[in-house]
């Protein structure tokens, strides 16, 4: 007889996503092959998925779309290089891997366009979502890309990846938010009441969906499931519906539009953040005994995970420490860019911790060596730009000063326009101005201009799937876990 494959039923599930839980205990997502199936079978994706962009990481629901998509719709997923996506390597992707359609998270998506929009030119579809989005950074692609179809979407990993989407309109004639738009093939889209009544046109309420996507619930968390995972009043006996958690409403046109969170929870680089497992950490750490965290935006764009922390009696701590104990048990995307020590929180009348009175933090550049050659002036120069400091010594580190994988991309592409040449994985491996300098390399080309390949993009099918999961073990351990990471 012939090899026989293991039988697999549709309802089985297919893989476990975790995602940050408030009580400091991470909830696994299980996705079934249906749901999967269920996604890849939207009549949305047609010929302009046909070469689709690998750049997540497996950790990430837009690898569900990025694999599953193309493959299941007979097509090809290019394999990105490794490191992050500046724009001069996403230009040559796109370019010599022919892709006609990819993801990107909005915050990936702001700062790519803010930099290198014209990088864009050769796709067919370029969706985004994760988070709210300003109308002007939309438009500006398509002014750059007037060939491009945009997408807004959005989706819970709970309902497999994407839930709801928006072809952005050309001409672009925005007042407001652009909407979130209406449910994928498949899915349901319910805006409730808290007597789960549905609300009428213009009028917020919380958003719950239904269908195809929809998940098993959490492994192991029967009671959390039962919370999250609803009976569906509105269909047939057994279907159930997933609470988001969102606010939403449907406005004059009938779109959906995203209007905030029903709970603390919020979206950072395209990563879902509960603030109380980051909470937890600090709290766990020696010396701490109360801490607070936040997402404050005080520069217009730049959203930074901020702790404060109160030390018990007779400790002193350091801000330092704290950060890098909460690096030691959490992924990069949920460590505090920084942690602020406070005598005591702030309350209100009530005795709650008066979030809004919480001070800006005051990023503390040690007095140490300045710039010692121009090379070193500019580095230190796009340093403090992006960082939103005053100056920055060749000495201080970029990390504990606040920066991330989405600013390391932003000083590359700055870098690139003055002349020189830094890959964002450099800022990773140097993070200072003394040890970077010796890595950069000068009179670069244009950003606009593919530069020759240096390693050959990857073609995979369904009977490659060896070499895929080989090569996203690879990549979980280098990427820094923020979204989305590239490999």
């Amino acid at each position: 007889g012939g090899f026989v494959g293991p039988v697999v039923d549709v309802d089985q599930g297919l893989y476990v996503m975790f995602t940050s839980g408030s009580t400091g205990v991470p909830k696994g997502v299980v996705v079934s092959h249906r749901n999967v199936v269920g996604l890849a079978s939207d009549g949305c994706w047609g010929e302009g998925h046909g070469r689709v962009l690998f750049h997540s990481a497996h950790t990430f629901d837009a690898a569900t779309y990025e694999v599953w998509v193309p493959w299941l719709n007979g097509g090809a997923v290019v394999v990105a290089p490794p490191g992050l996506l500046d724009a001069e390597v996403l230009g040559r992707v796109l370019v010599e891997g022919e892709v006609s359609a990819m993801f990107l998270t909005t915050g990936l998506f702001r700062v790519l366009v803010a930099e290198a929009p014209w990088v864009f030119r050769g796709l067919r579809e370029l969706w985004t979502g994760g988070e709210v989005v300003a109308p002007d950074v939309m438009e500006r692609v398509l002014e750059f890309c007037p060939g491009l179809r945009l997408e807004h979407v959005y989706g819970p990993t709970e309902t497999t990846t994407f839930a709801v989407s928006h072809r952005v309109r050309v001409p672009f004639d925005y007042e407001g938010v652009v909407p979130i738009g209406g449910p994928m093939g498949g899915m349901r889209l319910y805006v409730l009441d808290e007597g789960l009544g549905l609300v009428p046109r213009g009028v917020e309420g919380e958003l719950y969906i239904g269908g195809v996507g929809v998940a098993w619930g959490y492994v192991g968390r029967a009671g959390l499931t039962a919370e999250r995972f609803v009976a569906d009043p509105f269909v047939g006996v057994g279907e159930r519906m997933y609470r988001t958690g969102d606010v939403v409403r449907w406005n004059v046109r009938g779109e959906m539009e995203f209007v905030g969170r029903v709970d603390e929870q919020v979206k950072l680089r395209g990563f879902r953040v509960e603030p109380g497992e980051v909470e937890s950490a600090l709290v766990r750490c020696s010396g701490v005994a109360q801490a607070v965290v936040v997402v404050r935006e005080d520069r217009p764009g730049d959203r930074r995970l901020v702790g404060y922390v109160v030390p018990e009696v007779g400790e002193v701590l350091d801000e330092g420490v704290v950060r890098e104990f909460v690096r030691g048990v959490l992924p990069e995307f949920l460590v505090p860019a920084v942690c602020v020590v406070l005598s005591e929180l702030p309350l209100n009348r009530n005795g709650k911790v008066d979030r809004g009175a919480l001070p800006v933090p005051r990023v503390r550049v040690e007095e140490g060596r300045g710039p010692r050659d121009a090379r070193e002036e500019l580095l230190c120069g796009l340093f403090a730009e992006v960082l939103g400091v005053s100056e920055v010594g060749i000495d201080d580190n970029f990390f504990d000063l606040g920066g991330h994988s989405i600013m390391s991309i932003q000083i590359a592409a700055r870098a690139r326009a003055a002349g020189v040449l830094i890959a964002p994985r450099d800022i990773f491996s140097h993070p200072t101005v003394a040890t970077l300098t010796p890595h950069i390399q000068e009179a670069v080309a244009a950003p606009q201009e593919a530069s020759p390949s240096r390693r050959p993009l990857l073609e995979l099918n369904g009977e490659e799937l060896a070499e895929l999961e080989s090569w996203g073990s690879r990549h979980d351990k280098d990427s820094d876990g923020t979204a989305p990471p590239a490999v």
